[in-house]
Order: C-alpha cells, then structure tokens, then sequence
C-alpha cells in the first residue's frame, strides 16, 4: 500500500538513479557504485494507499516486494575472488555485500545495484518521512533493507532496528505482543485497530479517518492485536 503524498517519490529518484549510473567508487563510502550500473527505472516510495498497491514491473528491481537476484536464485555462489565487476572496481564493503550473494552466472553489478537501491530508497524516505522509512522496512516493502544496511548504508542501521520491534497490519498474539505505546506510520483514511485479552476479551479498540498518526498502547494483559488500513506501527515505548 502506497501513501499517495509521496507519489512524486518516484519521479525525483528517477532521476538520482539515472544520474548516478555508470559511475565507479574508489574508498569506503558505503553508498558509492563501485561498477558501472545498469539504467534504473528509480525506486518507488513505499506507503499505504486506499486503492490497494500496484502492481510492479517484473523487471524493475527497485520495485517494492522486488526480490534480491541472489535470492531469487538456489544454488552454488560466486567464490569471493571471482567477484568482479565487467567496468571499475568494487570497494571493500561492496565486495562483502556481495560475499556469498551471487549466483554462478549472474551479473555481480546486479545484485550490487539492488542493495544500492534499496540505500537509495531509504535515504530518500528519511528524509521525506522517517517514519514512512521505517514502516516500509516494517511491512516488508523494502525487502532488502536489514542486509544493505549492514554492508552498504550502515547510517540507517536506527531504521532497521526500529522496524524490528514495529508491527504491519494483521493479526498479531502470543509471544509477537509487546507491552508498550505503539503510533501509526502513514495511515490510510481507513484504519482501524483491536487489542483483546485473555478469552478475547476486548481491552481497546478504534477506528481513524484522518490519515493522521494516533497511538496506542498494548496492555501486559493482551492477547491479540489486529490492524486494518494503519500501514505499520512504530514503538514509542515498548518492553522487549
């Protein structure tokens, strides 16, 4: 689901990815493209939206819910030192990226391009809406994120770290509920919530069309957390 005020999202990166292609990095800079890079269409910014989320090309990586090349592949990887771009060089932390995440026969560069896309997508969001970057990692629209945060844009590891105590829309009980207060990332003008307990027992419930963020708090006490339409909720307080 797509949050529609960052529609324009797409336009502005496609631009970026389009600048940026074809360059080389030299040094450490986690975000640098080390090998020439294919044409990107530019990634779309994840969100929620009324109208249900589109669906992507097949053949854009950047798209959300894209999968990585190297796991849409099983079988043996390309050895380490047999890692090398068709133009430049990788850097360092490029090369560890790419440890054990490419498929014999394919295109190093190409599984280089979605983990640098996927840093593109999150520097974008943070500073469009932090809260949007996180809920887009909460939700799984940005499939890649905890691994190219890791090896290449380490600067959103705060992102990735949130997201892991965030909840997407759906049913939610036993040992996944944390107590604490939770606020909606990018809700829709739709969205609505439930907290029960023991014998499903209602302990709170409601409902907002504003599209504004609201919190919440998940009791001790509760048994099960159900979202509709909210997009993701993010911790402001919660008990690990």
């Amino acid at each position: 689901m797509r949050n529609p005020f960052l529609a324009g999202a797409v336009v502005v990166l496609t631009a970026v990815a389009l600048a940026s292609c074809g360059s080389s990095a030299e040094g450490n800079d986690p975000e640098a493209a080390g090998a020439q890079r294919p044409a990107a269409s530019g990634p779309a910014a994840p969100g929620p939206s009324t109208t249900g989320p589109a669906a992507p090309p097949a053949e854009d990586p950047a798209a959300p819910g894209a999968q990585d090349p190297a796991a849409e592949a099983e079988g043996p990887k390309t050895p380490a030192d047999r890692i090398t771009p068709a133009t430049g060089t990788f850097t360092k932390k490029e090369k560890e990226y790419l440890k054990d995440r490419v498929p014999e026969g394919t295109d190093p560069a190409a599984v280089l391009q979605t983990g640098q896309e996927t840093c593109d997508r999150l520097r974008y969001l943070v500073k469009t809406d932090r809260d949007t970057a996180v809920g887009a990692i909460v939700t799984g629209e940005i499939p890649d994120a905890k691994d190219a945060v890791a090896g290449l844009c380490t600067q959103h590891q705060d992102l990735v770290d949130e997201a892991a105590y965030g909840y997407p829309d759906g049913k939610h009980s036993g040992k996944k509920l944390r107590p604490g207060v939770y606020r909606s990332a990018s809700p829709t003008t739709d969205c609505s919530w439930s907290i029960q307990g023991a014998g499903g027992k209602e302990l709170a419930s409601g409902t907002s069309d504003t599209g504004k963020s609201r919190k919440i708090t998940i009791p001790a006490s509760a048994r099960t957390f159900t979202s509709t339409g909210c997009y993701a909720w993010l911790p402001e307080g919660a008990e690990g």
